[in-house]
């Protein structure tokens, strides 16, 4: 990318570039989402560093390559447009690189730094050159030319690590010492490492508007689009990848603030098809300076510096209402201003604290120390912080942006738009953005979480603003209404009454916010038939409104605090057997050695535990602790005709009682495992080898025993750890095999002591069961053709009959 960027301004005082505008904007583009792609799967724990200048510079060329094809297509053919459209982003990336620079000098990342600090002089130059013509392009393109070479040297110095077996190393290219460095340093760092990324982008968007107030561009244009639009669909990303970081604050924070860029690029493009400038709704911003305010109030509970910092964005937010122009005004641009430098000083505090060893203090731990002494509100902390409602989650809940995202839909719809002009009021960015976009966001997330009733509630409602929001106010929904607009809302309707009715089994406040939404679609259907009474639609959208905060209040608290401030109710109706997830028992992450350990305990001390396995997910018990077996047998209400089988982890648990068993079937089992067969074989006096005591009575038959060594590192390292464990599959007797640790919580959440949680199971097919009672005669039998088919099964046996 610099290289390209290099030849372009070395080629620029010549009459054609040697690269068009339009080419190298596009092979920007492209080169940007690459940069995104290595910043977000650099490990987090010792990149942070990496991955902000990734991420920066990524942004960077998306809308410098934006800017680059619309001049390319002759939309800004005038030098002042030009100027006026890239000027915003080369200050910001001037700066912001220059932070990430001195975060690199000082924690030894030379090579990151170099790139940093010669991107951020290129920019800088940049601007000097449109600004002066004394000011030549040749020290832009000299400065990319130092990142080519830092680029290349890096390279050359992997190339020659690999090639020589890890014996030569260059200075600065050596990731190990890196990596040993950046782990000491990363354990009190901050577990957000993308909310520098964020904070830039907060910058970009700011410095478009308060470059106009200092008069450093001289007006504002669509050129400056790109800068608004590429911020807020980063935005949109770092708001996803903090609820990977299990930040629930600051992902919520970042969903708010890429509403105000698609907002404030949508007001910029506006005057391109209409010359005045669009309106703003008050009432809207009203209540989105409320939601950033207590937002702000429970950021402040975990870090004050930043809850501090929230703080601009509500005086943004006040700004915007008290002027109807809103972007276009000098007030709102003032604390653009404001949010330019505080975003600056905030980007340097995140990066730095999470670099080095003595922190810039945030008052993080003075409330901690506070809150500490309170009897009312204990902080939640742990490693049930973000414990999920079915099993092991990757993300943080996002119940909170969704509810918030409700309140700013319905309090936008309140806005009555002038039927000739309904773009003239700033309205789609609130209700697609808002209530479709991030709705839908908060929705893959809660069907992430478990949370299957919650994600498809929140994804039809997306869908429905995203639609209803583009129709009224984009012009496509004229004063004639049609049969068809008619239909379809009866048909959301029909979906929004299923979910009315299955919320009677979650919750009350689920319930009435089901049904206030229910409330509104009434509305857009008596609207679409004319028959809409005066009022009506507004006290909608209002009972809906309310409605959401409280959920939003409810969903903040939860998150924050333990016990339940605000209660989101009991179930209306509740029914036996349904809910068997809502009792919290452990649950642990497979990919940790730790979890395994604890899981092994658990058994150990006589509990029972749903774990994975090659096939679908298992229950099970340690076989020396009969009053485990026998809970387990009880817990899943087992059939007589369906024994429960012994797992051993390998051969060597059986080698004392090796004599036991016939040469053939020895050698039969030594062939069939580690896989997902289960041999059953006759009982005998081997059982006792493997201590099981008084746990027999519930293992197999008394005439057989079904056995296997599964082909799975996690439960074969858990039987090493534990000994001959006993199992069954994790489902009520009858009921199909569960496949996902999600099923074991729903089935039997409430019946065992933890859950080892894996994701979806290798396979959805048990494990085939064969009989080896009579193989010494050369027969064997199927109880049940699993994952295994039989062919496969006799042809290990044929190479022993007949080697």
């Amino acid at each position: 990318g610099s290289l390209l960027l290099a030849v372009r301004f070395y080629s620029l005082p010549r009459a054609a570039p040697l690269i068009p505008s339009t080419a190298l904007g596009v092979l920007l583009l492209i080169l940007s989402s690459l940069l995104a792609y290595a910043g977000i799967r650099t490990s987090r724990r010792i990149a942070s560093v990496f991955l902000t200048l990734c991420l920066t510079i990524s942004v960077f060329w998306c809308g410098y390559g934006v800017i680059l094809i619309l001049r390319g297509q002759g939309v800004l053919n005038n030098a002042g447009d030009f100027r006026d459209a890239v000027v915003p982003g080369l200050v910001v990336f001037t700066l912001a690189l220059l932070i990430v620079a001195a975060v690199g000098f000082l924690g030894r990342e030379v090579p990151l730094a170099m790139v940093a600090s010669a991107v951020s002089l290129a920019s800088a130059h940049e601007v000097a050159m449109l600004y002066s013509a004394a000011f030549g392009s040749s020290a832009v393109a000299c400065n990319y030319m130092v990142v080519c070479l830092v680029g290349g040297y890096f390279a050359l110095g992997r190339i020659l690590y690999f090639l020589s077996r890890q014996k030569i190393a260059l200075p600065g290219t050596d990731l190990t010492e890196r990596k040993t460095r950046g782990q000491v340093q990363s354990t009190g760092g901050s577990g957000n490492h993308f909310a520098a990324v964020g904070l830039v982008l907060n910058m970009l968007s700011a410095s478009v508007f308060g470059c106009r107030l200092l008069g450093v561009t001289g007006k504002l244009v669509m050129g400056q689009v790109p800068w608004l639009w590429a911020a807020g669909v980063y935005q949109v990303g770092i708001c996803i990848l903090s609820y990977r970081a299990m930040d629930v604050l600051m992902a919520t924070f970042f969903g708010f603030t890429s509403i105000l860029k698609f907002a404030g690029g949508y007001c910029l493009l506006y005057p391109v098809w209409q010359p005045e400038e669009p309106s703003f709704p008050t009432p809207f911003l009203v209540v989105f300076s409320i939601l950033f305010a207590v937002l702000a109030v429970f950021l402040t509970l975990k870090s004050p510096v930043d809850g501090l910092y929230l703080l601009f964005y509500v005086a943004y937010c006040i700004a915007l209402a008290c002027r109807p122009k809103g972007f276009f005004e000098g007030g709102p641009q003032g604390v653009d201003v404001a949010i330019f430098v505080a975003s600056a000083l905030m980007t340097l505090i995140h990066l730095y604290n999470g670099k080095a060893s003595a922190k810039i203090p945030t008052g993080k731990d003075a409330m901690k120390a506070l809150l500490a002494r309170s009897s009312s509100l204990k902080l939640r902390d742990g490693a049930d912080l973000h414990a999920p409602y079915l099993g092991y989650s990757k993300y943080a809940d996002a119940e909170v942006l969704g509810y918030a995202c409700s309140v700013l839909a319905s309090f936008a719809l309140t806005v009555t738009g002038d039927p000739q002009a309904p773009l003239a009021t700033v309205v789609i960015p609130w209700v697609v953005v808002a209530g479709g976009i991030l709705k839908l966001l908060g929705g893959s997330v809660a069907f992430a979480r478990g949370k299957t009733l919650e994600s498809s509630a929140f994804i039809l409602y997306g869908v429905l603003w995203i639609i209803w929001g583009l129709t009224r106010y984009g012009g496509l929904y004229g004063t004639t209404r049609s049969f068809h607009a008619a239909v379809g809302i009866v048909a959301f309707m029909l979906f929004n009454g299923f979910i009315v009715f299955c919320t009677l089994f979650l919750n009350i406040a689920w319930f009435f916010y089901s049904l206030a939404f229910f409330l509104i679609a009434v509305s857009f259907l008596l609207d679409a038939i004319h028959a809409l009474p005066a009022g009506y639609d507004i006290a909608a959208t209002l009972i809906f409104g309310l409605v959401s905060f409280y959920c939003f209040l409810s969903a903040l608290f939860n998150s924050i605090f333990e016990g339940s401030c605000l209660p989101m109710g009991r179930p209306i109706v509740q029914l036996s057997g349904v809910g068997g997830g809502t009792t919290k028992c452990l649950h642990l992450p497979a990919r940790k050695a730790s979890s395994v350990k604890r899981i092994a305990d658990i058994l150990k001390n006589g509990g029972t535990c749903g774990i994975p396995t090659d096939t679908v997910y298992v229950l099970v018990a340690a076989c020396n602790r009969p009053d485990a077996v026998e809970k387990a047998h009880q817990s899943k209400r087992q059939a007589q005709d369906r024994p429960m089988s012994l797992w051993i982890s390998s051969l060597k648990q059986l080698e004392p009682a090796k004599h036991l068993f016939t040469p053939l079937l020895w050698d039969f089992m030594e062939a069939a495992w580690p896989s997902p067969i289960s041999l059953v074989v006759p009982r005998g006096e081997w059982v006792d080898f493997l201590g099981m005591k008084d746990s027999a009575v519930y293992v197999g038959t008394p005439q057989s025993v079904a056995i296997r060594i599964p082909d799975c590192s996690v439960t074969t390292h858990l039987i090493d750890l534990v000994g001959p464990i006993v199992v069954t599959s994790a489902n009520p007797t009858g009921e199909a095999d569960t496949t996902h640790h999600n099923q074991v919580y729903a089935k039997l959440g409430d019946k065992v002591d933890a859950v080892l949680c894996a994701g979806p199971s290798p396979e959805n097919i048990a494990s085939t069961v064969v009989d080896c009672t009579k193989i010494d005669s050369g027969n064997i039998g199927f109880f049940r053709v699993g994952i295994v088919p039989k062919s496969q099964v006799k042809f290990i046996l044929i190479l022993f009959l007949f080697p």
